[in-house]
C-alpha cells in the first residue's frame, strides 16, 4: 500500500449481477478474517429475496454480513443515508480489522462510499409525492421527457431505466429552479483508508448465460410466489425493478407468464450492461474473471496489503 499514513483498506467487488461477486467477497473474507458490507440497492429490503439473489442463509453464516434485510420496502433509504452509515459500519469493522469488504452492482452506493456523494440543497416533499402519482399513473416517459428538457446533461447520465433517480432529477429542478447537474462536481471526498477495487466480468455470451440460468433458478425457488406476496407494496420505488415489474405486468394479465419470463432476461441483461458501462468508467478497478478458488483475486490483494 503507499505509504500515505493510512493503515486500514477497503477491498471493493463489483461486477454486473449474476458474476460471482458474493462468492469472491466470501472467500477474501474469510481469508482476510473480516466483514462484508453489501452495496446491492435492493438487498436492503427484508421483504424481498429471491428476486434479489440475496446471499443464502449458509453464505451469511460463513461471513458476517451488514445491510442484508436491514430496511423495510416501504422505509426510505436514499444513496446518501446508504454513505452515512456505511461509513459508521466501517468505523466499526475497522475498529478490530485491517480490512474489511464491500459488494455489490449498484455503482452509485459504491460510489457514495469510496468517493462521496455531492451535498444538494433540500427539495420540496409535495412535488416528489406529485411527480411519484404521474409516474404511478402514465409510467416514466412523461418524466423523462420533462427531465431531459429541465436538466439535459443529468438526463445524459442518469440510469434512464431508474425511476427513482429519474424523479428525483426533475424534483430537484422544480423545486429550485436550478440542474441537479450543476451541483455534481464529481469531487472525490478523502477517506481515512485505502481502497483497492476488484471487478469480475466474463465473456457477455458466458455471462448472459448466466443471468438466463438465474433467472430460471429465481423462478424455481418461487419467485412469483413472492411477487405475489408484496403485491401491495407495487407502488414502493424498490419494487419498479427487473424481476417484479415484469412479474406484477403478468397478474394483471398484460403480459403472458412466457413473456415476463423473457422480459425478465433480456431487461436483467440490459441492466447488466448498464452496470459494465458504469464501472468501467473507473480506472482504479483490477479486472478479474469468476473463478473458485479466487486464487488470483487472493493473491493480488495479499500482495498489495504487503503480507
Amino acid at each position: 500500500m503507499p505509504d500515505n499514513g493510512k493503515n486500514k483498506t477497503l477491498i471493493v467487488i463489483a461486477g454486473p449481477t449474476a458474476i460471482g461477486k458474493t462468492a469472491l467477497a466470501i472467500e477474501l473474507a474469510r481469508h482476510l478474517s473480516t466483514e462484508i458490507i453489501s452495496a446491492d440497492s435492493r438487498q436492503f429490503f427484508r421483504e424481498i429475496s429471491i428476486g434479489t439473489a440475496k446471499p443464502s442463509p449458509e453464505e451469511l453464516a460463513a461471513a458476517k454480513h451488514y445491510f442484508i434485510d436491514s430496511h423495510s420496502i416501504t422505509t426510505f433509504f436514499s444513496t446518501g443515508d446508504f454513505e452515512k452509515q456505511a461509513l459508521e459500519v466501517l468505523a466499526g469493522i475497522f475498529a478490530k480489522n485491517n480490512t474489511a469488504i464491500m459488494v455489490g452492482g449498484s455503482g452509485l452506493y459504491l460510489d457514495a462510499v469510496t468517493k462521496g456523494l455531492d451535498e444538494l440543497p433540500d427539495t420540496d416533499m409535495q412535488i416528489r409525492e406529485e411527480l411519484n402519482a404521474l409516474f404511478r399513473i402514465e409510467g416514466l416517459e412523461p418524466i423523462k421527457e420533462r427531465l431531459a428538457a429541465a436538466d439535459p446533461e443529468y438526463y445524459a447520465k442518469v440510469d434512464q431505466f431508474n425511476p427513482q433517480r429519474m424523479i428525483r432529477g426533475l424534483e430537484f429542478f422544480l423545486s429550485t429552479g436550478k440542474k441537479v447537474s450543476a451541483f455534481l462536481t464529481n469531487s472525490k471526498k478523502e477517506r481515512p483508508f485505502n481502497i483497492i477495487k476488484i471487478g469480475l466480468n466474463l465473456d457477455r455470451d458466458l455471462l448472459y448465460q448466466r443471468i438466463n440460468h438465474r433467472v430460471d433458478l429465481m423462478l424455481a425457488e418461487g419467485l412469483l410466489d413472492e411477487v405475489k406476496g408484496v403485491t401491495q407494496y407495487r407502488d414502493y420505488n424498490a419494487l419498479k425493478t427487473v424481476g417484479y415489474a415484469e412479474l406484477f405486468d403478468y397478474l394483471d394479465g398484460t403480459l403472458t407468464y412466457e413473456a415476463a419470463v423473457d422480459k425478465i432476461k433480456q431487461n436483467t441483461r440490459r441492466f447488466a450492461k448498464r452496470q459494465l458501462t458504469w464501472f468501467r468508467r473507473d480506472k482504479d478497478i483490477q479486472w478479474f474473471e469468476p473463478q473458485s478458488p479466487a486464487t488470483a483475486v487472493i493473491r493480488y490483494v495479499d500482495q498489495i496489503l504487503g503480507k
